[in-house]
């Protein structure tokens, strides 16, 4: 991984958290753009959580329920910018 790609510390704490087997906010990004990272070349564990997306969003929901929503879209919208700088410094 590369520690100039916007959003990489997410990423990195993502993948650490799957490979230690716990569910985090992080974790649960990343099981979302698995494929995407894969084609990365980014090892993840052959096991994710099932439905990262609504188990993303509730769990932002637990801490606050009027935030969820905009928090969820702005991790989306980090996850899709560090695949597509990602994708860019590959070429």
């Amino acid at each position: 991984m590369n520690p100039a790609l916007p959003g990489n510390d997410l990423i990195e704490a993502g993948v650490s958290d799957l490979l230690e087997g716990r569910e985090t906010i992080a974790a649960l990004l990343v099981a979302i753009g698995a494929p995407r990272l894969r084609r990365l070349g980014i090892a993840l564990p052959e096991q994710l959580p099932d439905e990262p997306e609504h188990r993303l969003y509730e769990l932002l929901a637990r801490d606050e329920t009027d935030s969820a929503h905009s928090r969820y879209n702005a991790l989306i919208r980090r996850l899709v910018s560090y695949e597509r700088a990602a994708e860019c410094v590959s070429r």
